[in-house]
């Protein structure tokens, strides 16, 4: 017998697939949703990271930032050091220079030459001073191109100038400086050399005299050779009158060098007998 199901079944099925969807949604939503939490966790993590490795690194760049500024401090401080170095090994070179240089002024300075001032720019010397004639000038200038301690002089100005006179309008004395009556300026170049190469010969830099070198030994002379014919006896006091004066035997030859010796043995000389004794 066939049977009959009379009830609503379709509208059950559509129920049916209703939830099943809904329950299938929901599990989606559910898994894309924890899907995006891991999505967001991961990301999170790797910014988190690259702001820590950034954050490394920034530290990283300040310290070498530091360290750079530590390096710019010390080569600041080093070249001041190296330029204060600088200034005292020129000071240490040209110590004794103006010593040498007042020396080389007074020995240069020729008779009617007086000086009046003196100044120093750098490496050139002005001499202002006055004279009693242009030859002077002329000599006390070779005087300085010749004196090792300054080089180049140039004459700027020479010119004739009134001497001051007395109150009975006389002219002063020649060894009176206003009474010579040339006025002159020469600039001199200074040598910028180290003192050692402008120290003259025999004197240290600081200007002590230097002590002499050690003189090679000399070898010790060799024995002289003995004469030989010994010498002869006196002539008696009783020798006749006419007897001739006696003659002297012409010295004999020196004898060799010896090898090594640095002088030579002077000769050895003898006498010849009397022609008394041989008679």
């Amino acid at each position: 017998m066939a049977r009959i199901n009379l009830l609503p079944w379709r509208a059950e099925r559509r129920k049916q697939r209703q939830r099943e969807f809904y329950a299938m949604l929901g599990m989606a939503a559910v898994g894309g949703l924890l899907l995006s939490l891991m999505i967001w966790f991961y990301y999170d993590r790797q910014v988190s990271g690259q702001m820590d490795r950034n954050a490394y690194l920034q530290a990283e760049i300040d310290k070498v930032k530091e360290q750079n500024k530590e390096i710019d401090r010390l080569d600041a401080q080093k070249e001041r050091l190296l330029a204060r170095k600088k200034v005292i090994e020129e000071l240490q070179a040209k110590r004794s220079q103006m010593v040498h240089l007042f020396d080389a002024l007074v020995r240069t300075i020729p008779d009617g030459v007086v000086l009046t001032a003196l100044k120093q720019e750098g490496d050139t010397l002005t001499l202002e001073g006055r004279t009693q004639s242009n030859a002077r000038v002329s000599a006390y200038m070779r005087n300085l191109e010749t004196s090792g301690w300054m080089a180049s002089p140039e004459l700027s100005i020479i010119e004739a100038r009134e001497p001051d006179k007395d109150k009975d309008g006389r002219p002063g004395p020649v060894s009176d400086i206003k009474a010579l009556p040339y006025v002159f300026v020469v600039k001199v170049k200074l040598p910028a050399q180290s003192e050692e190469a402008t120290a003259p010969p025999g004197l240290n830099a600081d200007g002590t005299v230097a002590p002499a070198a050690a003189a090679e030994p000399v070898a010790p002379l060799s024995a002289a050779p003995e004469a030989a014919t010994p010498a002869a006896p006196a002539a008696p006091a009783t020798a006749p009158a006419t007897t001739p004066p006696p003659a002297t035997a012409p010295p004999a030859a020196a004898p060799a060098k010896p090898e090594g010796s640095r002088l030579a043995q002077p000769p050895q000389a003898f006498h010849a007998p009397l022609q008394g004794d041989r008679a």
